[in-house]
């Protein structure tokens, strides 16, 4: 992978960045933690050289200073919310950050559950919580947020919700995902931080957009297809080109909320520390990007995954038409199309040949190896098995799983596990392999170039299974489906 991301010295800079904001206040900073703080997968993709978990990495250097503070949405428990990259639900996800924070030597000091009107599976999760050893706060909802100033910033506003005690100079507040109420957590604590003497500072750490690159670099435009669920839009931030006379860049929700914020300060504290959206900002990003070239062709082709995952959402029912349009928007604006994609036109021209599912990997040294539906094995398992086969020199006609392997776990998926597909998955070839590789050689140095297909680019004719989707993603491949299936699985 060529790198275009200098991480070195991204760490060195967001974190002494980050000490001078907190010496700003009372020796006190609430730093809201926006986008995926533990596997920050979009940036390693679209910054090429920054690894998914710079923002931990980052936040290890000030762990003596640092506490973090975990939100979660009680109405988001209730309904069972699922972070879609890993299909579990929010509940679930804040134990994996929480135990992932402090197998890192981290301090998590408390949950807090927002927008709590005493929801049953609210309650069950505080007190599975509690019996870990954490403490449990409350938030609620308020009338009139954010609008309604004079009533949030009150005694029956701010000061209903528990104060929740920290005893370090910065406090991460973070979240499973968007809309858990990080901001007004942040908000409420400061205060009631003023109530017990201290002037406490808030700070927003949030990846993208970049503010100190062009407004319609791919960096950011990549942001804008991530979020198209959202309908988040990039803009200039106008309130920093008034006050600097610079330009720069934020998106629409924090610019629209910023005279509520600023308002809040104003009520809080009689003045605001901030002149514009930016300003709140610490986020150092832009100033370690060291090959704009290779960046901007990487968010380009996020822009095309994001696209294929937008249409086999809307042909599953879990996106909306109005996704796909705004990316193709943005496709549009960027003069990128899914031909740009090399392992698209190869699979697609394959599947017109011979009239079946098709799929093909790009390796690092830019190899396509395909794969196609057979009796024996799904078009994504041939082109795994053909992937590491080739990138171990095995010659493609030579067999690493027999079919004499394979028939027994085809007899046990029909005839007693009630399948209709005889055809293996990826996770059951990789699972036949390893049974192989125990006394065969020459499979065992197959199984053994799995990590090189980390990075590497995959295309299916039609929607995979949740299982083989599942066994790419734990590879770390970038998969993109054509939105159809076959018709026979």
């Amino acid at each position: 992978m060529r790198i275009g991301f200098d991480n070195e010295k991204y760490l060195k800079m967001q974190s002494e960045n980050i000490k001078e904001r907190i010496k700003q206040f009372d020796n006190k900073l609430y730093l809201e933690f926006g986008g995926k703080l533990f596997d920050d997968f979009h940036a390693s993709r679209v910054l090429p050289g920054f690894a998914a978990d710079s923002k931990l990495q980052m936040l290890m250097q000030l762990a003596d200073q640092a506490e973090i503070v975990m939100v979660v949405s009680a109405d988001d428990i209730e309904q069972n919310k699922i972070r879609e990259d890993l299909g579990i639900t929010y509940d679930n996800d804040v134990i994996r950050l929480v135990e992932a924070f402090r197998g890192r030597g981290l301090y998590v000091g408390s949950i807090v559950l927002t927008k709590y009107a005493k929801q049953r599976s609210a309650i069950l999760f505080q007190q599975r919580m509690e019996n870990l050893g954490f403490k449990v706060y409350h938030h609620y909802l308020i009338s009139g947020y954010p609008t309604n100033i004079p009533y949030i910033v009150s005694e029956e506003g701010f000061g209903k919700n528990d104060y929740i005690e920290t005893t370090r100079p910065l406090v991460v507040v973070t979240a499973p995902g968007p809309g858990s109420g990080k901001m007004c957590t942040c908000l409420s604590q400061l205060y009631h931080e003023l109530k017990h003497g201290i002037r406490a500072g808030y700070a927003k750490y949030e990846t993208f957009p970049v503010w100190n690159i062009p407004l319609d670099h791919p960096i950011n435009i990549a942001y804008e297809a991530a979020t198209a669920d959202l309908n988040d839009m990039n803009m200039i931030d106008p309130y920093h080109l008034k006050a600097y006379g610079e330009t720069t860049v934020n998106y629409n929700r924090d610019i629209e909320i910023f005279p509520v914020l600023n308002a809040m300060f104003m009520k809080i504290y009689g003045t605001s520390p901030y002149a514009s959206p930016t300003d709140m900002g610490v986020n150092m990003a832009g100033n370690c990007i060291i090959d704009d070239s290779i960046c901007k062709e990487a968010s380009k082709q996020e822009i095309i995954r994001r696209y294929y995952q937008a249409r086999c959402g809307l042909a599953t029912g879990k996106r909306t038409p109005d996704e796909v349009n705004k990316i193709e928007m943005l496709m549009s604006q960027t003069s990128v199309s899914s031909s740009d994609r090399a392992v698209v036109n190869v699979a697609m021209e394959l599947e017109d040949k011979i009239g079946a599912p098709t799929a093909a990997i790009e390796l690092s040294d830019g190899t396509i190896i395909t794969g196609k539906t057979g009796a024996l094995l799904g078009a994504s398992s041939a082109a795994l098995l053909n992937a590491i086969k080739h990138l171990a020199g095995i010659p493609h006609k030579e067999l690493i799983l027999s079919p004499e392997s394979i028939a027994p776990i085809q007899k046990l998926k029909t005839l007693y596990l009630g399948s209709r597909n005889p055809r293996l998955h990826t996770d059951e070839v990789l699972i036949a392999l390893c049974a192989t590789a125990a006394n065969n050689e020459i499979a065992n140095l197959a199984l053994e170039q799995l990590p090189k297909l980390k990075g590497c680019q995959v295309h299916s004719s039609v929607i995979l299974s949740s299982v083989d989707t599942k066994t790419f993603r734990k590879l770390e491949c970038e998969l993109t489906c054509e939105p159809k299936t076959s018709g026979k699985d």
